[in-house]
């Protein structure tokens, strides 16, 4: 029911430190496997009969197939951009076969999935929708290029001796790298740093090994950029810029190239076709573009407008093609990617001295390693391991430690990380909290509450000083219709009623965002809105609903949180997690509301802190919407951990916690 996320309280951990690159290889060797044999289990167990296809043709004259795949809704197999998918037919009594890429994810049950389809000889006509079978093709690149950075870590060319030591957990005296700082920390194209930022940047330049912990809202994208522009200005390109996402590339590679710096946007084959906001730097795009390849450019369109070359002229494409790729690749001062992409043989022949994984926190040991083992020098990791870890579907590999990140292991291990310490996303009595729970208060404010309150909003808080409450609920819990989560018709009402009385209040659709740790709840807040909103359906349909994993590293002017948990055993499932929470109370800018049940809520320690707080800050609620009063239930005489005052004001809790001098800049190097 609860895929494995990485969890900061398992004591179930594989070793710290290794032996030698054999013994890690062994190690993490056996995890690899268990994942990908449990992935590969999953998968084949998801097939779909009697499918009922809509065709159509895509820009590159392919076809392209659209159904519904809702056998997904009831396991943990994630459908992704790119993946592959297998559509089978009977047509006239001949088994038809042929493999796709999906190019459209559904985000609800009942929507469709799209694939386009790689060769479709002998297709059946589009008017033949009915009778398909749908499953998933097996592809092991990711576990394959995992094995093969661990088997590269052992040879002598792959990294430094600084980084195999660190890796393996090994004690090493490591002399500064000899780069100079700059002179001022300006970057043309990006905003001003403060003075966090500036010291990452600072001390990441000489080290052959960083960690930077972004807290949310912290700036961690820019501040990587700005480190790549200085690494790349000193001499030291090309850079490798890796994420475990598409989403995440996409972001860095968007923020780098508005410094002027040349750069690449690596991906794979299979999502050539998906759209993304940067591609006009994907090197096939960049390669299309060159001036003065004219046959090239005559090439590709004749192969998009009949779909197919002759032997001669896909020979002569891919000769053409390939020295403008090699050509490019090599005149790049940044080359971005997934850190699976990273082990293309595209690649193969390029070293890169430097590499820079971002949200390396929620990547897997061995998904790290492929971009490091193509010849670091040096190795910057940015993450936070306080938010959520690597997903990991095996339950015996998660408790085995592939659910532990490379960014916790060498945080374990001692290596300080550099802390991004302003924060400017959320309203500054929301990020108290966050602050107080997880970061041991050290969260300074880079707006104020003026810069965080909207003009010509009719809503009005329950407590006017702060922009939050909790909203008490005690109806029970169900399992949902798949048998695989959970969902609460009440706090779906109550979800409802909020979203609706923002929307009349002026806020926009687009402004409001409502998470749940639980696919079930999820479902069932969509379809509830659609059902009971009193307003227009479509202005339900344009509030994005999504579990709290799915919102990581996302923010919305306001956010509704939903905790569904409600039972006589006091189970609270994905909620005992406190990064998961960390989430959830981090993704609002102007406001934030959470509806659950304080008494089963209250009794995990971290829960009846916030609780606690809600309650003392006179923002914990029951009754109805236009009725609200201060719930009177007690949490015992514990006292929160959180501080306290009768009434919140910037004056009495935040006068330390915001930094006036944000752009304030240290001493220089």
């Amino acid at each position: 029911m609860e895929q494995h996320r990485s969890n900061s309280q398992s004591t179930e951990i594989r070793e710290v430190s290794y032996q030698n690159a054999e013994h890690y290889r062994e190690a993490l060797g056996q995890l690899i496997f268990k994942e990908a044999d449990y992935a590969r289990q999953l998968k084949a167990d998801c097939i779909q009969h009697n499918v009922t296809v809509r065709w159509s043709i895509s820009p590159r004259r392919r076809r392209v197939a659209y159904f519904e795949f809702n056998k997904i809704w009831d396991t943990d197999v994630k459908l992704l951009p790119g993946d592959e998918l297998i559509l089978n037919s009977n047509f006239n009594e001949n088994d038809w076969k042929a493999s796709g890429r999906v190019i459209q994810v559904p985000e609800n049950f009942g929507e469709e999935v799209g694939i386009e389809l790689m060769k479709a000889r002998d297709a059946p006509p589009p008017e033949v929708t009915d009778g398909y079978t749908v499953s998933f093709g097996w592809r092991s690149i990711q576990s394959d290029r995992m094995f093969t950075a661990l088997k590269n870590l052992g040879v002598e060319s792959c990294v430094s001796s600084a980084i195999y030591c660190k890796i393996l957990g090994h004690d090493y005296e490591e002399p500064p790298l000899n780069i100079s700082c700059p002179t001022d920390y300006l970057v043309p194209g990006l905003d001003e740093l403060n003075h966090s930022q500036i010291m990452a940047v600072r001390e990441v330049l000489t080290r052959s090994i960083s960690l930077i912990q972004g807290p949310p809202g912290t700036g961690k994208t820019v501040t990587s950029a700005s480190i790549v522009y200085h690494l790349a200005k000193a001499g030291g390109t090309p850079i490798l810029v890796c994420a475990p996402s598409n989403v995440a590339v996409d972001h860095l590679a968007e923020k780098i190239n508005r410094t002027g710096l040349k750069v690449i946007r690596m991906c794979a084959k299979s999502r050539e076709a998906v759209d993304s906001p940067v591609n006009f730097l994907a090197l096939h795009n960049q390669v299309r573009n060159l001036e003065g390849q004219e046959e090239l450019r005559k090439l590709w369109q004749l192969k998009e407008n009949i779909g197919k070359l002759s032997t001669e002229d896909e020979k002569r494409f891919r000769l053409l093609r390939g020295k403008c790729e090699r050509d490019l690749l090599k005149d790049a001062d940044v080359i971005c990617c997934t850190c699976v992409a990273a082990g293309e043989s595209k690649l193969k022949d390029i070293k890169f001295r430097t590499v820079l994984i971002d949200e390396s926190a929620q990547a897997t040991e061995p998904e790290c390693l492929i971009p490091i083992v193509t010849g670091a020098r040096q190795v910057i990791l940015v993450g936070d391991h306080c938010q959520l870890g690597p997903v990991v579907m095996c339950k015996e590999a998660a408790v085995c430690g592939l659910n532990q990140s490379l960014f916790e292991r060498l945080l374990i291990l001692g290596n300080r990380p550099i802390r991004l310490q302003v924060q400017y996303r959320m309203h500054p009595l929301l990020s108290l909290l966050p602050s107080n729970l997880f970061y041991e208060g050290t969260l300074q404010n880079g707006v104020t509450e003026q810069e965080r309150t909207l003009e010509g909003v009719d809503f009005r808080w329950p407590n006017p000083t702060v922009p939050m409450f909790f909203w008490c609920t005690a109806n029970q819990e169900e399992i949902s219709s798949s048998g695989t989560s959970f969902l609460n018709r009440a706090e779906a009402s109550y979800i409802e009623k909020v979203a609706t009385k923002f929307l009349r209040s002026g806020i926009r659709a687009d402004q409001i965002g409502i998470i749940t740790p639980y696919e079930g709840q999820r479902a069932y807040i969509v379809q509830h809105m659609l059902l009971s909103g009193p307003l227009n359906s479509q202005l339900y349909e344009e509030i994005e609903v999504a579990n709290v994993d799915a919102f990581q590293g996302r923010e919305k002017d306001f956010i509704l949180l939903s905790c569904v948990r409600s039972n006589k055993h006091s189970e609270i499932g994905f909620l005992n997690d406190p990064r998961r929470l960390n989430v959830a109370l981090t993704r609002a800018r102007y406001g934030l509301i959470i509806v659950g049940n304080p008494k089963v809520l209250s009794r995990q320690p971290m829960w009846h802190s916030l609780l606690k707080f809600c309650k003392e800050n006179h923002c914990l609620f029951d009754g109805p919407l236009n009725a609200l009063r201060e719930y009177k239930g007690d949490f015992n005489n514990r006292k929160s951990k959180l501080p306290v005052s009768k009434t919140i004001t910037i004056k009495d809790m935040l006068v330390n916690n915001y930094n006036p001098n944000r752009n304030e800049q240290p001493g220089k190097c």
